[in-house]
């Protein structure tokens, strides 16, 4: 049975770096022998904002939803592994995804249930970041997602295996945040060492992606 995997890509912008390292990501899970499905939130006019239809009844675990959420519910329950890529804002997902968790991780779907029905898919959430790998906050981002959406998130329902990949020097300024509080931008990088940092860049998400993707195919 071919494995399967969600690709989430959280950027309003098509031609971003984030919504490259998505079409990467799946390129790279195609490759390796999943089945791809890509979900472009921005692109496919997914709609963040919770409704009464997305939750007609609170306590009712059987509850229908709203068509929207049900067609999105039925895409993860599908996949074997699911891959995000967003951009870092406020050490945080943007609001689409977390939007996108809200509505379609519901009571009764990804929680709330004796056994989840969630139970042993696996997550990685590469997240792009403009901070410097140097600067001294990034080891305190990492912890702050990885606790908020390994912990906060996927153990509470049920994923067998959550990761969070923060992928820094996103930028190509240099960015630090001093001790008391300023930004600093340094110049931006120009011809081949442009092109080597991206590579590098590059690289390091597929490995991030090849080495979880591998971790959980089962021998045919």
């Amino acid at each position: 049975m071919t494995a399967t995997a969600l690709v989430v890509l959280a950027h309003h912008r098509p031609d971003s770096l984030t919504a490259h390292i998505a079409g990467l990501a799946a390129r790279e899970l195609a490759a390796g022998g999943y089945q791809v499905d890509v979900l472009d939130l921005h692109h496919e006019g997914f709609d963040p904002r919770m409704t009464v239809a997305d939750q007609p009844d609170w306590g009712n675990r059987e509850k229908l939803y709203s068509a929207e959420t049900e067609a999105h519910m039925k895409r993860l329950l599908a996949a074997d592994l699911v891959v995000f890529a967003f951009p870092v804002y406020w050490q945080n997902v943007p609001a689409i995804l977390k939007g996108w968790i809200d509505r379609v991780w519901n009571y009764g779907f990804a929680y709330g249930r004796s056994k989840p029905r969630l139970a042993g898919k696996r997550v990685l959430w590469l997240g792009l970041a403009g901070a410097s790998a140097e600067d001294p906050m990034t080891e305190g981002m990492h912890a702050f997602l990885s606790a908020q959406l390994n912990d906060g998130i996927a153990y509470y329902c049920g994923f067998g295996e959550s990761r969070v990949a923060m992928l820094t020097d996103a930028e190509d300024k240099p960015q630090t945040v001093s001790e008391d509080g300023v930004l600093h931008i340094g110049e931006a990088i120009t011809g081949e060492a442009r092109r080597a940092h991206y590579a590098a860049f590059e690289a390091t998400a597929l490995a991030h992606v090849r080495e979880f993707a591998a971790a959980g195919m089962v021998p045919a």
